[in-house]
């Protein structure tokens, strides 16, 4: 049956529609922090649908409110009162921490970077976009063209002129030598001469924690440092907090929250987990920039009642189980057993993270030469044992990103972590 399946799939959709496994995986549902294929095979998920099944599968409080809001009704547009959306504005726009924040709902996280784009270039009248090297935004016209990473940026086409900042990787590029506190100021130095060569960017978009990119991120304190710099020159700061928003790195709600020093960004973008499943994305910034367009804008799909009654749901589910204080509990303790195997294991660079946000990158033994072909044999290997996990990092592709649901316990920790540990020992 997956065998047909296959290929009326490879019939129909795109070649470039990427899929994972040499034998390709139907999974027909889940339940809590587990899910079944279409052979009745049953997997620990350690990846939750891209970062997007941020509590549980088959939450029973978001599964209750959908069905109650799809018995009233489904959808009626931007264009009528809504009041599942005005109560999970009102309850975003409180975490937030930006002040007189107003929120504006999409489909999808590329979206919500689309909205943030048009919001900053249209408030600051520019097109040029300061972006991270290593960086991924979305998949649309826009947001390819402010990704920093060339395996996700199929044209070099752009309505925005980007210029890429160093810094979202630690241990790699040309400051990777350095210690954390001169690091920062490298970065720093480098994103002020390069605004001295310029014409005034309107904003720079950053990934707290890189996604994609492989679970990268910088020593806490750079982006509260660049956004001194871009303060002074009126510059914005957008936090894509697509993937880490919602306390999934434990230490924070939010992962601008490492870097806030200097204040809060003037505009968060957020999707994936707050819907746990649903297609929700968002934009919150301050009144003034939120307000800044002189022209019509509805949306048709975002913030429809269906999904705004599950991210509610969902999103009181967080808050009221200290979600955020599992991730840095269990992941803490997940990313400590990582590294116990990783030391034993040759081709481990490097096991990363927060919470449970974690990525071990894969070389090649002595080198620091990437090694697709070791993560996509570990991400066999550990489907094989009942455990399924991403892979990213760059355009090589050779790190392992593990992002369980929030719920998470010590001994699915412990299953996980056991299962990986015999998949990466087999390489």
């Amino acid at each position: 049956m997956t065998k047909d399946l296959y290929a009326r799939h490879r019939s129909v959709l795109p070649d470039w529609l990427a899929l994972y496994y040499e034998d390709p995986l139907e999974i027909t549902h889940g339940e809590g922090r587990h899910v079944w294929d279409s052979a009745g095979n049953k997997y620990l998920d350690f990846f939750g649908g891209i970062l997007t099944t941020m509590t549980a599968h088959a939450l029973p409080e978001v599964t209750k409110a959908v069905s109650e809001q799809a018995g009233r009704i489904i959808h009626s547009s931007t264009l009528y009162l809504n009041r599942p959306m005005v109560e999970l504005a009102e309850r975003i726009a409180h975490v937030s921490g930006i002040p007189d924040a107003r929120v504006f709902f999409t489909t999808s996280g590329t979206e919500a970077n689309d909205t943030a784009l048009l919001l900053a270039t249209a408030h600051r009248r520019s097109n040029t976009i300061l972006a991270m090297r290593n960086s991924y935004h979305g998949r649309s016209f826009s947001s390819v063209g402010i990704t920093g990473n060339r395996g996700w940026s199929p044209t070099s086409l752009s309505p925005l002129q980007t210029l890429y900042v160093h810094g979202g990787v630690r241990t790699r590029g040309p400051y990777a030598h350095l210690d954390d506190r001169d690091f920062i100021d490298a970065c720093v130095a480098d994103l002020t001469d390069l605004l001295g060569h310029t014409r005034p960017p309107a904003a720079l978009i950053a990934e707290p924690v890189q996604g994609v990119g492989g679970f990268t991120s910088p020593p806490d304190g750079l982006y509260a440092a660049f956004r001194e710099v871009l303060h002074e020159r009126g510059i914005l700061w957008i936090a894509d907090e697509v993937q880490t928003g919602w306390g999934r790195t434990g230490d924070h709600f939010w992962g601008w929250q490492a870097h806030g020093r200097s204040g809060p960004p003037d505009i968060v973008t957020f999707a994936k987990g707050i819907g746990n499943g649903m297609s929700v994305g968002g934009v919150i910034a301050r009144a003034e920039i939120m307000n800044c367009l002189d022209a019509n804008s509805i949306s048709t799909f975002g913030g429809t009642q269906i999904t705004m009654a599950a991210g509610l749901a969902n999103l009181n589910h967080l808050l009221e189980h200290d979600l955020q204080g599992n991730a840095r509990r269990v992941g803490g303790l997940l990313i400590e057993r990582l590294r116990a195997v990783a030391a034993q294991v040759p081709h481990v660079r490097e096991v990363r993270g927060r919470g449970l946000m974690i990525g071990v990158e894969l070389t090649r033994p002595g080198t620091d030469e990437a090694a697709p072909e070791a993560a996509s044999a570990v991400l066999e290997e550990a489907r094989a044992g009942g455990l399924l996990v991403g892979k990213g990092g760059g355009h090589s592709t050779s790190v392992l990103r593990i992002a369980p649901p929030m719920s998470l316990t010590v001994a699915e920790a412990e299953e996980g972590a056991a299962i990986l540990e015999r998949a990466l020992r087999s390489i």
